[in-house]
């Protein structure tokens, strides 16, 4: 017992060590790509091409001197980064290991309790701020994430009629033969679109709105604070495009060819960013519940009745 667990506690930590070296090169890869849409160079001074440069910003935030709102209430404002990055690290728990260290049979159901619980650390941050710009954004952020998790409930829902398991393993297995996103790419793109909102990624950076509220939610957070939030946001897109590969493009983990698809999810996520405006916030909310909303209720009662006809007449 002992041994199993020890086990999965060094598993653990390997994972969060590859995950924050991911999230590194995420924001080298991002600056790099928007460099090149602006018709510019981006990092390229620290290092080879600049690739020492996410670790010459992490040691400059780090070491920078952290300043604490004199109003604020401290104790919610000190711990709200670090538990939002802790539960974006946990998530990665529902990776489909194939080896059996973590994967478990809910694996989706913890992936939207913990989802759900991000929520609560961006309100957390913008209210204990105590600042009115930092409240506005957290409030913002809080009803675009609420909406948009109801389309990305429905969806996994979807697959779980489909396939009959919370299992991340069994999507897998699901899709040997032919990729889910051949026959649901309308699904695929409102998942997509989802993440986008979910991770508070333009055009739906409601949260940031730099032109509206200064910086959002995080305006009163500086050095370490402002660090954490980051590193999180950055796990959750790594999470949320290795989620996509797994559900929609074969899920085969043990893979090589499963990271070129993962890198290409992300890439995805950046060439949003650098080509698309900001949407009205009225629009983005017209979108999830008139758009993206009776699009999942459907494809959920299709998925519903090929499961029904299939347990009915072919077994």
């Amino acid at each position: 017992m002992f041994k199993e667990l020890f086990g999965l506690f060094v598993v653990f930590i390997l994972l969060v060590i590859f995950v924050m070296v991911g999230v590194a090169f995420l924001t080298l890869l991002e600056r790099k790509v928007l460099g090149y849409i602006h018709i510019r160079k981006g990092p390229n001074s620290v290092g080879f091409i600049g690739i020492l440069q996410p670790f010459s910003d992490a040691i400059k935030l780090f070491t920078s001197e952290q300043t604490f709102p004199f109003l604020s209430n401290f104790l919610c404002y000190y711990f709200a980064p670090i538990f939002s990055l802790f539960l974006s690290l946990l998530i990665w728990f529902v990776v489909p290991y194939f080896a059996g260290f973590v994967s478990f049979e809910l694996g989706l159901l913890f992936f939207l309790c913990c989802t759900s619980l991000g929520v609560y650390t961006v309100m957390v941050a913008g209210w204990s701020s105590n600042s009115n710009y930092a409240l506005l954004g957290g409030l913002r952020a809080v009803a675009q994430t609420i909406s948009y998790e109801v389309s990305l409930a429905l969806i996994l829902l979807s697959f779980v009629f489909l396939i009959g398991s919370y299992n991340l393993v069994k999507f897998y297995e699901f899709q040997v033969y032919m990729w889910m996103i051949f026959f649901t790419f309308p699904l695929a793109m409102v998942w997509f679109t989802s993440c986008l909102a979910e991770t508070n990624r333009t055009p739906f950076d409601f949260a940031e709105g730099e032109s509206e509220l200064v910086s959002g939610f995080n305006v009163e957070y500086s050095s370490g604070g402002f660090a954490l939030i980051f590193l999180a946001e950055y796990a959750s897109i790594l999470f949320m495009s290795m989620l996509f590969c797994t559900i929609f493009l074969g899920g085969d983990v043990g893979s090589m060819t499963f990271y070129f698809k993962l890198s290409f999810i992300s890439f995805l996520f950046i060439w949003v960013r650098g080509t698309m405006p900001r949407f009205r916030y009225d629009k983005l909310m017209y979108l999830a519940w008139s758009g993206f909303l009776p699009l999942s209720l459907n494809y959920l009662l299709f998925f519903l009745g090929i499961s029904i006809y299939l347990f009915l007449f072919l077994i």
